[in-house]
């Protein structure tokens, strides 16, 4: 699978905010990812092509300075003796295919979103995200990681079911588009062994679906 996951830089911030409102676009106000950059709670990812060659975004997006358009061509970015990176080539500028960040409090990680590019979804990168959030979570000694899903929305309650997420709450008329209420999931203690046994027997079920060796978190 060609994608790999790295930490969001601010060079990214026009092309998450496209995805953004690609994938949520009756939510208002839209999230200002410039400040969350300097939201020291805040830590966000981004899932990127393999490939060295930046597309130009269908879903550019207004920053009060006009439109920002994001072609250009930039050389091979991925090591493929690691799957998750933090370093760039100089210069380069990689093409972002998803997202996800989550705020860290109190020992608690809750997930703000994670968002896919309509053509990229299906592949496995929002499952990819999720993993990589969750080894984020861990490596920031969080002892839960905490979300909210629209009741509607079965595909990503599965996906988070298997990855040990639970019901423990619901928000009434949570979402401000259509007054949907929201699925308030959380994980048990995931430094448990139990959680980490589990966890380590779907990255190797992913890795071995998608081809992939999966290092065991991202380095921010």
């Amino acid at each position: 699978m060609p994608y790999y996951v790295c930490p969001m830089q601010k060079e990214d911030v026009a092309q998450v905010t496209a995805i953004d409102r690609e994938a949520f676009p009756t939510l208002w106000p839209p999230v200002n990812y410039q400040h969350e950059l300097q939201n020291k709670l805040a830590h966000y990812v981004v899932a990127c092509k393999d490939e060295g060659i930046v597309e130009e975004s269908k879903a550019e997006v207004s920053t009060g300075r006009g439109f920002l358009h994001l072609m250009s061509r930039v050389r091979r970015l991925f090591d493929h003796n690691r799957f998750f990176s933090n370093k760039l080539p100089p210069s380069a500028k990689q093409y972002i295919v998803g997202f996800a960040g989550f705020w860290m409090m109190a020992g608690e990680a809750h997930i703000i979103n994670i968002a896919v590019r309509e053509s990229y979804r299906r592949q496995g990168i929002g499952e990819l995200l999720l993993i990589s959030i969750i080894d984020r979570a861990l490596e920031l000694n969080a002892q839960i990681v905490t979300l909210e899903v629209r009741v509607s929305n079965t595909a990503a309650r599965t996906l988070y079911s298997n990855y040990g997420f639970v019901q423990v709450g619901l928000r009434r008329g949570y979402y401000s588009d259509n007054r949907e209420d929201g699925v308030l999931l959380s994980t048990e203690d995931i430094s448990l062994d139990s959680f980490q046994s589990h966890f380590q027997q779907l990255k190797q079920a992913y890795s071995g679906k998608w081809g992939v060796a999966l290092s065991h978190h991202i380095t921010l």
